[in-house]
């Protein structure tokens, strides 16, 4: 009897015979540093155009990209983000001034700071969905409770639609802009995993 010795089959280093890799159709992820200049190049079309201000400036979104990636969603088609949601952790009963820079670990609130959608892709009910996951996937983070946000008159109907109530207008003002602020009660909903901690 002869005896083979097994050995690791080698692959033919010839580029038609290996796998292509290509890109996911569609993911959500959480945003990266690396993800910045893409997140406010596209807030800065958003918001510039409609309001003349952008919600966070460049070194705020890396700074909350840093700091607490976790409370952020992009959605990436073909490996281009199209919308995004970032966010950071509050300590208090409702938003302040200094809720718009400062991030708050450890928090039972999750402040919305910017959601925003790539101009090519408006229109198509890519916020609502981007919303929706987002609010899933913090329902089921342990300690996370609730999530607020500000925003302006026009877009109430959209939050509402989403599940957010109406606490009042915001203390927070940009420039000569007033805003309604948002809260969305996280556990105990319908979007909550069966066997989540909430």
């Amino acid at each position: 009897a002869t005896s083979i010795d097994a050995a690791p089959t080698c692959l033919v280093d010839n580029p038609l015979q290996q796998r292509r890799h290509t890109l996911p159709a569609s993911e959500f992820r959480n945003l990266t540093p690396q993800d910045a200049i893409s997140v406010f190049e596209i807030e800065r079309e958003a918001f510039i155009s409609v309001s003349g201000e952008c919600p966070l400036t460049l070194d705020e979104v890396l700074n909350f990209l840093g700091q607490c990636p976790e409370l952020s969603l992009g959605w990436f088609e073909e490996g281009q983000l199209v919308a995004f949601i970032i966010g950071s952790g509050w300590d208090k009963e409702r938003l302040s001034q200094e809720a718009m820079t400062q991030h708050v670990p450890d928090s039972s609130t999750v402040h919305i700071h910017v959601l925003s959608v790539h101009r090519h892709c408006r229109q198509q009910g890519k916020g609502s969905i981007i919303l929706w996951r987002y609010l899933q996937y913090v329902s089921c983070m342990p300690g996370l409770r609730r999530a607020l946000l500000i925003c302006e008159d026009f877009l109430v109907p959209f939050y509402l639609k989403a599940g957010f109530k109406e606490i009042g207008p915001s203390a927070i003002t940009v420039s000569n802009m007033h805003f309604q602020e948002m809260e969305y009660t996280l556990c105990g909903q319908a979007y909550s995993r069966r066997n989540s901690d909430c």
